[in-house]
């Protein structure tokens, strides 16, 4: 096995051998939000015409479960490798940075994809999926799991603490998600909030996965996958960059 090979089954074996808590607490917490939510208000939400609101859910739990799992898989992993001291038998083998970040990314998305292959299973007996356009779900999936696989590096990187990684997830990637549209559309909100969701990518991404869903979604799939794409590629470079300078990670 080549060190990228190596490195990739060392992350992915990682998650996988506690799944219980990578892969099935995720999924419970996912159908109890569904089942909370489509039944308490579920009655009176109207979203899109002819779609029922359970229909509209579904896809943002996937999503929202994705995302939120690549992010920890990457991020958890690096900064454990960094408080124990053993990033250095990772560090040392004659890996390029290109390598590193690969392992780590692919090993993310694969989690993200595991966990809401698990969401759409579990939900498939409440509410079978139409699913019109299965290639743009995909696409969304696997760009979503790597943009937040890559963002998972950088705040692996970046902290030094278990605290900072949850203050980073606190109190940025868990407002972001849930400010995204995963339980409501922004068009029922007022035209200030509507802007300011604009700004925020996460809101591409679910309203381009929910596209692939349902067949309708708040903007264009076209320009959901331009803003998203554009995203991953500069948090990509920004992340390449940073392995290969060695910040907080060589010195």
């Amino acid at each position: 096995m080549t060190g990228f090979s190596t490195l990739l089954y060392k992350e992915v074996l990682r998650f996988w051998k506690v799944s219980l808590q990578t892969i099935l607490a995720p999924v419970v917490t996912a159908l109890l939000y569904l089942m909370i939510f489509s039944h308490a208000i579920g009655s009176h939400v109207v979203v899109y015409q002819n779609i029922q609101y359970v229909h509209f859910l579904i896809p943002g739990l996937v999503m929202m479960s994705m995302l939120q799992n690549a992010f920890a898989n990457s991020s958890s992993s690096l900064i454990q490798s960094k408080i124990t001291g053993n990033i250095v038998f990772i560090l040392l083998p004659p890996l390029t940075h290109i390598e590193f970040f690969g392992a780590y990314v692919i090993a993310s998305v694969v989690r993200g994809i595991a966990v809401g292959l698990g969401v759409f299973a579990v939900t498939w007996w409440f509410v079978p999926p139409a699913l019109p356009h299965p290639i743009w779900a995909l696409v969304f999936s696997i760009l979503g799991c790597a943009m937040l696989g890559t963002l998972g590096l950088i705040a692996g990187i970046w902290a030094e603490k278990f605290d900072q990684l949850a203050g980073f997830q606190n109190f940025l990637i868990m407002p972001l998600t849930f400010l995204a549209g995963v339980f409501y559309s922004i068009h029922s909100l007022p035209d200030f909030w509507q802007k300011v969701s604009h700004f925020n990518p996460f809101f591409y991404m679910i309203d381009g996965f929910r596209f692939g869903f349902l067949g309708a979604s708040d903007v264009p799939p076209v320009h959901s996958l331009l803003v998203i794409g554009g995203c991953t590629l500069a948090l990509t470079l920004f992340t390449l960059y940073l392995l290969k300078t060695g910040y907080k990670l060589r010195h």
